[in-house]
């Protein structure tokens, strides 16, 4: 058993340590070409793009990848957008790195939670419904949303909610469809448009 455990810590220990290959400052000076979506450190104030502020490194540089995938395959694989892809596509795995540090190190701005959707927000996201066999999102994401960055799953705490109901939707449709085992379609595939709505509004005020 010890043995084991001394595995599983080198293991994370080298995932960190892969992680953390990007230079923050040199994402900076090449994050200038996101800032007109993103903002400058992140924090979209754009609703319908993520803020990227306080991302977890190893998860952008996973989209990003998958944005480069997209552009290179028509589409067919990784993640499609026609903006993210053209964006993606002159990136080395370096500048991807890099642009995770950078972002990764911005301090996300919070968001607020209508009145109207904290109770049924709160009983959704911590609770699921297992009548329907609708997962809780706090099971990845955490209580506050900051999800688990060496288990690849994004921190949501914050996020528009105009931009989390646009994903969760494309889950749900199969238009996203880069997720792990695809147990975010298996989820959003459950999830009524006034399940989305509560949702995504209630992530709005986590942090």
């Amino acid at each position: 058993m010890k043995k084991l455990c001394l595995l599983v810590c080198m293991s994370l220990g080298l995932s960190a340590t892969a992680i953390a290959e990007g230079d923050a400052e040199a994402g900076k000076a090449k994050s200038a070409v996101c800032a007109a979506c993103h903002g400058p450190d992140g924090n979209s104030m754009i609703d319908m793009n993520p803020k990227l502020a306080g991302q977890h490194e190893k998860y952008i540089v996973k989209q990003l990848t998958e944005f480069k995938l997209a552009s290179q395959t028509g589409g067919e694989e990784g993640r499609n957008n026609a903006v993210m892809n053209g964006m993606a596509a002159p990136l080395s795995e370096q500048d991807m790195k890099d642009l995770a540090a950078y972002f990764s190190s911005q301090e996300p701005k919070a968001g607020e939670t209508p009145e109207q959707y904290v109770e049924a927000g709160r009983a959704l996201y911590q609770g699921g419904d297992e009548s329907r066999g609708v997962t809780a999102c706090i099971a990845c994401h955490g209580p506050k949303g900051n999800g688990m960055g060496l288990a690849g799953f994004p921190d949501i705490s914050g996020q528009h909610a105009t931009y989390t109901a646009s994903q969760l939707k494309a889950f749900r449709s199969g238009q996203r469809h880069n997720d792990m085992n695809g147990m975010m379609r298996d989820i959003a595939m459950k999830l009524t448009d006034e399940d989305i709505e509560i949702l995504s509004n209630y992530i709005a005020g986590l942090h």
